[in-house]
């Protein structure tokens, strides 16, 4: 079975990721600016429903370089929505070069303790995406999430596929980006992933 993830930044989306039987909720705010880091009124209501949820860390839209100051927001973000019940974070950081940042990353995943990190779609614009899955195995990030660098996943199923192939279960690829029901199917049977996210409700398939 396909495990779908939904994406929701309201109690409106809540509730239609509950009613659809979701298998996991990434829950953030401002969607429309690619997710932040949610408000504690969401996060409370998420974890409430009993499904699980990963909370976003990413305390600005733009780019993926943060300073000093925004790696702290992000750290005492990670305290105060793990105290909230959070069941794990999406999060990522690149340095000025578009790789992994090694330093940032792994201080992040510390402050998770032992809960889950997935690292969001800051990896498709990485500069080499072999490489940057191998830091993160050895970062002990979970899952990463990504369309295969291309605008849909739809579109980026081949590398997907490549992803899946060197990660070795080592590391879940989530495909994500443009994922509906109606390209799911084809999505999953091409890639072999067993995760897919997306912003709308729907049965996952069966392949």
């Amino acid at each position: 079975m396909v495990l779908l993830e939904v994406c929701i930044d309201s109690l409106e989306g809540l509730r239609a990721a509950v009613d659809g039987r979701a298998g996991r909720l990434e829950v953030c705010s401002r969607l429309d600016l690619d997710g932040l880091t949610p408000t504690d009124e969401l996060l409370a209501a998420s974890v409430a429903s009993g499904i699980e949820c990963f909370a976003m860390v990413r305390p600005r839209a733009g780019g993926f370089v943060y300073d000093a100051d925004e790696v702290e927001q992000m750290i005492a973000s990670i305290e105060h929505m793990r105290s909230a019940g959070a069941h794990g974070f999406v999060l990522g950081a690149l340095t000025e070069a578009r790789d992994v940042d090694r330093d940032v990353v792994r201080d992040l995943v510390a402050q998770a303790a032992q809960l889950p990190v997935t690292f969001h779609r800051a990896f498709d614009v990485v500069r080499d995406r072999t490489a940057a899955l191998e830091v993160l195995v050895e970062l002990g990030v979970k899952r990463v999430l990504t369309s295969g660098g291309a605008k849909n996943a739809l579109d980026g199923k081949d590398v997907l596929g490549e992803l899946v192939v060197q990660s070795r279960g080592r590391i879940t690829i989530v495909a994500g980006g443009g994922v509906r029901v109606g390209n799911a199917s084809e999505i999953v049977r091409a890639s072999g992933v067993r995760e897919i996210h997306s912003s709308t409700v729907f049965v996952p398939p069966r392949v």
